[in-house]
């Protein structure tokens, strides 16, 4: 039977485990480790290795050289950015709390990272991302604040040259996303962000089912192309 648009099949435990397989399928050196543990001991939540490997995997096929995070944590994500980046290329990475960024150049420096391969501002995204500049980034990945996740499409969709990609992290909410009882502000955000990337005509876009939910889309063309 075709499935309508919208409707989610059921979820067997196979798939499930695959799921949790295809997750886990790339192993994490050391300096990956030590940044998920800083994580942990923050009361942060890294993205898992299978959307690190997702991320690091989007960042090579966009021969990315210059590349915007929201959301710096300890490293994790930004290490497989860096991994996926072309050897010259150069990852901005914002956060609000600069002890966190402390521990992701660390986590760089172990990673075999030279110091010139990453920009740390810190600050809140919606303060920092329009001092960034127009047209200037192969991708822009968004790890921040969920209510502000509408905000950060627009800036990045400025911030994007046409091809360039926008992946936004944690758009499952733990299956919250698509529960059909009372939700918070935050995820009743993530659902109006959904709509927003599948519906656009600028966005050609894909929901990867890696860690808690990876929303990833492409620029297409000139922006006044109709």
């Amino acid at each position: 039977m075709r499935q309508l648009r919208g409707q989610e099949s059921v979820i067997t435990a196979n798939r499930q485990t695959s799921w949790a397989f295809a997750d886990a399928f790339v192993a994490e050196e050391e300096a990956l480790l030590w940044a998920r543990d800083r994580a942990h001991e923050t009361g942060l939540r890294p993205v898992s290795s299978g959307t690190g490997a997702a991320l690091r995997l989007l960042a090579a096929t966009a021969d990315a050289k210059a590349v915007a995070e929201i959301g710096t944590g300890t490293g994790v994500s930004g290490i497989y950015l860096l991994q996926g980046m072309r050897p010259d290329g150069v990852l901005t990475t914002v956060d609000p709390e600069p002890e966190r960024q402390q521990f992701a150049r660390e986590a760089f420096r172990a990673a075999g990272f030279a110091t010139n391969r990453a920009r740390f501002i810190p600050g809140r995204a919606l303060d920092v991302l329009p001092r960034l500049a127009d047209g200037g980034y192969d991708l822009v990945f968004c790890d921040g604040d969920r209510l502000e996740s509408l905000d950060c499409l627009a800036e990045s969709l400025r911030l994007l040259r046409p091809g360039g990609l926008v992946c936004f992290e944690g758009v499952f909410a733990d299956g919250r996303t698509i529960d059909s009882a009372a939700q918070p502000a935050e995820v009743l955000r993530l659902r109006e962000l959904l709509r927003a990337v599948r519906e656009s005509q600028e966005l050609m876009a894909t929901l990867l089912p890696v860690g808690d939910g990876l929303l990833c889309a492409v620029r297409r063309g000139d922006r006044t192309t109709p």
